[in-house]
């Protein structure tokens, strides 16, 4: 199940990309699980990577490419992550860009590959191989939806969003996929998102754009704390609208604002739809001295199992909490200045319970699927915002069969 996440609406088609999608079996039986994405020349490309250090053979293969060439082409597949796999999943992820290269009539380093699904075994390059001649065969603009569904693992719903902006009075179009449900804790869980637009922009500030981006959104959510081998986010510009963005503009402002908000909604469908997930909680920290220690407090409760089983189970054991905030390490703390709230619903004040606060009360906000959980420290004038789940019965079955 998900919370509060929309059916997939009609993707746009970028000017610039094409793509096409397979069932390779790779291990869902017949369902497409893979993709290949490919832009036009002169197409400028961001990336931010996984910053676990088992990364997947694909993440190395990927950011070399990057390094090396002119991306022309993605060759995405789930069910298998190509983890753990040592000389061999390198290996295997070249041989896949090679594959694709043949058919595009492009070099192996212009093509950058990505795989989500399971560690640990041996990617079937074989089963791939079989099917790369009819996905290139069938590349087009209009099938962003089946990409969308091509790449999900434990997903439950397919994500995406398109929107279009106007830029001194032309549109350019930006439309972006994603997939993540489970082992998600970004450090830019297991997520991938691809996102592409229209408009002309080079590297450098593409690249900015994305890593600003990114913070707001990718790196703002976690179902688990566990931070995946895999996580890639994408941002391609083909350049083809014609509406070329320079910094420092209003442009840009404009531009990174709209990348923001398709990646706001990219990672809060995530969380929507986390592995098992039965609330969509959104973890708020204001007036703390600095963004560190606002986040710090943040996932402290994010991640706390007591917390996250008691929001499942819809019981306002409110001290569950205050005990994450008390031992979330910050210095100094006053505890008197500190106030706790769900909802708009005080809990804790002065160092305790707060005096208007009635079971009933906080019975009435844990009984809803979107809860805010908001501390504020009372100790200077940063804030942020954490977005999590709850910790329910169906997440320890997922993962506990997630091989079988």
């Amino acid at each position: 199940m998900s919370v509060g996440l929309q059916e997939l609406s009609y993707l746009k088609p970028v000017a610039g990309i094409r793509l096409s999608t397979a069932a390779a079996n790779i291990c869902y039986k017949d369902r497409e699980d893979v993709v290949v994405i490919e832009c036009c020349e002169g197409t400028s490309c961001a990336g931010v990577f996984t910053q676990n250090a088992f990364c997947a053979a694909p993440v190395i293969i990927a950011r070399k490419h990057m390094s090396d060439a002119e991306p022309r082409a993605f060759i995405i597949n789930s069910g298998n992550a190509n983890a753990g796999t040592g000389n061999q999943g390198l290996q295997d992820a070249q041989q896949c860009c090679e594959l694709v290269a043949t058919e595009l009539g492009c070099d192996a380093a212009q093509v950058l590959p990505f795989s989500t699904g399971v560690i640990g075994q041996n990617l079937p390059v074989d089963r791939i191989q079989a099917v790369i001649p009819l996905v290139a065969s069938q590349l087009n603009d209009d099938a962003w939806n089946q990409a969308a569904q091509a790449i999900m693992t434990t997903d439950t719903m397919a994500k995406g969003k398109s929107l279009s902006l106007n830029l001194g009075g032309k549109d350019i179009a930006i439309t972006g996929i994603a997939k993540g449900s489970g082992m998600i804790r970004p450090d830019m869980a297991t997520l991938l998102s691809f996102i592409a637009t229209d408009a002309a922009i080079d590297d450098e500030l593409l690249q900015a754009c994305l890593n600003s981006a990114v913070e707001k959104s990718f790196n703002r959510i976690t179902v688990d704390g566990d931070t995946s081998t895999n996580d890639s986010c994408m941002l391609l510009a083909t350049g083809r609208s014609g509406v070329n963005i320079q910094q420092g503009s209003e442009d840009y402002l404009q531009f990174e604002q709209a990348i923001t908000e398709v990646c706001i909604y990219l990672a809060q469908s995530m969380i929507r739809d986390g592995e098992g997930a039965t609330k969509f909680i959104s973890v708020i920290v204001e007036q703390g001295k600095d963004c560190r220690e606002c986040l710090d407090v943040a996932y402290t409760i994010a991640h706390s199992p007591l917390v996250k089983t008691a929001f499942f189970a819809s019981d306002p054991n409110w001290g569950r909490i205050l005990a994450a905030v008390g031992r979330s390490g910050l210095q100094g703390m006053v505890l008197e200045d500190i106030s706790i709230y769900l909802d708009d619903t005080c809990i804790v004040e002065n160092g305790g319970v707060a005096g208007s606060y009635t079971e009933a009360q906080g019975q009435a906000v844990m009984d809803k699927e979107e809860i805010t959980i908001r501390v504020v420290l009372g100790r200077g004038q940063e804030n942020e915002c954490v977005w999590t789940t709850d910790l329910s019965y169906d997440y320890v079955k997922i993962n506990a069969e997630y091989r079988t």
